[in-house]
């Protein structure tokens, strides 16, 4: 029987230097590097500065000696950390089983999304598509059974690509490549392999194991074992540290969505309809992971690709939709845009609203409501609409707004 290839490696293409010159087209086709300033490294560079043999983790002078004439940029992580956030709210819009590795990669496992989504081959399409038209950057997706694979996938993608390794292609495919395109073989232990004629991930495999494990230590030899066979982990850890100790750490406090509109908006009940529309989302979300939140936060991204944020603390925690909903009109009110005295409000090509401070929901038991409470009829009918929509699909009862 075929394996399943359920694993997502999905991997910014230059990340730093694809984020920094987004909206800089004058630097899109010049070699342009980020980091490497004053005995500094590089931490990326750009597809023409590559060319040129830059590559990130190269010192600067190195670089700038490489290709004297490119652009050299700090990075500015006040930009590429809420984008890197955003992206990952992208991958949870398509799967709750997400492992963060970095800023600008993780590991996605998909098995749960096929019935409204597709197979690995159309989400890892989706997720590219998704990821270009929201944050303007390019990705690359391996898709695989095991994490190396789906890891090694995703280099040979590169760039703006998607390639899927499945295991019974496995040896044809991988067993011909150098010892150190696999995920987690460094420099040191590729020279250590090459020193001793084990060129390719093929003679690795032919090697016998108990002299692996003699030659590299125990641990070290029967993990490249398991990586030339393609038979290391195949289950991820959501919000993880990542495979090799990078990344989060913990999940997320916080729920979100957002979507990129079909064309630029300027009209103030377009915008409410949409941020109704990503609230019921996110809420029903909160609802399915027995969750609720503290705070509303909604993002606006303008034509000119400036992006803010703005949020609100509730006054007691929320997984209802017209909660979420209310705080988020507030917040869009409070820009200005669309006051009586404004002729000609900002055109918007992006809108998000997420939930976070979020902590697991506890059952109440039933009470008097205070003056001025809100009547429980609409948590009453989240839920209804929760069990129809598990029933009949998303699309089965909507909010007459939203026909």
């Amino acid at each position: 029987m075929t394996q399943p290839t359920n694993l997502l490696h999905v991997d910014m293409d230059a990340f730093y230097a694809s984020v920094m010159i987004r909206d800089r087209p004058d630097l899109h086709h010049v070699p342009v590097i980020v980091g490497g300033g004053h005995r500094g490294v590089v931490l990326a560079a750009n597809y023409p500065a590559r060319a040129y043999g830059v590559r990130s983790g190269m010192s600067g002078y190195e670089a700038r000696r490489l290709c004297p004439k490119a652009v050299v940029m700090p990075p500015d992580f006040e930009l590429l950390v809420p984008v890197s956030k955003a992206i990952r709210e992208t991958f949870r819009s398509f799967t709750p089983v997400v492992e963060v590795v970095s800023l600008d990669e993780a590991f996605l496992d998909v098995r749960g999304a096929a019935r409204l989504f597709g197979p690995p081959e159309a989400i890892a399409q989706r997720i590219r598509s998704r990821i270009r038209a929201e944050h303007g950057i390019p990705c690359s997706v391996g898709i695989a059974r095991s994490v190396s694979v789906a890891k090694l996938a995703s280099r040979r993608a590169k760039p703006d690509g998607v390639l899927t390794i499945p295991p019974e292609r496995f040896v044809e495919m991988v067993h011909p490549l150098d010892v150190g395109e696999l995920y987690g073989v460094g420099e040191s232990t590729r020279e250590r392999l090459h020193k001793l004629g084990l060129i390719t991930v093929g003679d690795v495999a032919k090697f016998p194991v108990d002299q692996l494990r003699r030659m590299l230590g125990r641990h070290l030899g029967g993990h490249l074992h398991s990586l030339v066979w393609g038979t290391d982990r195949t289950e991820l850890h959501p919000g993880g540290a990542g495979t090799w100790g990078f990344g989060e750490g913990t999940p997320e406090g916080s729920m979100g969505s957002q979507h990129t509109l079909a064309a630029d908006v300027r009209d103030r009940d377009d915008l409410l309809r949409e941020l109704l529309r990503l609230s019921s989302r996110v809420a029903a979300r909160l609802r399915a992971a027995d969750k609720i939140g503290t705070t509303v936060a909604i993002t606006i991204r303008y034509s000119d690709f400036r992006t803010i944020s703005r949020s609100r603390k509730l006054p007691e925690p929320t997984d209802v939709t017209q909660d979420v909903y209310d705080t988020a009109v507030l917040l869009l009110d409070a820009l200005g845009h669309w006051a009586p005295d404004v002729s000609r409000p900002p055109a918007v090509r992006l809108v998000g609203v997420r939930v976070e401070g979020l902590r697991r929901r506890v059952p109440e038991a039933g009470r008097q409501l205070a003056l001025g409470e809100r009547d429980p009829g609409w948590p009453d009918a989240d839920r209804a609409i929760d069990r129809a929509t598990g029933r009949f699909g998303h699309t089965a009862v909507r909010r007459g707004s939203l026909l």
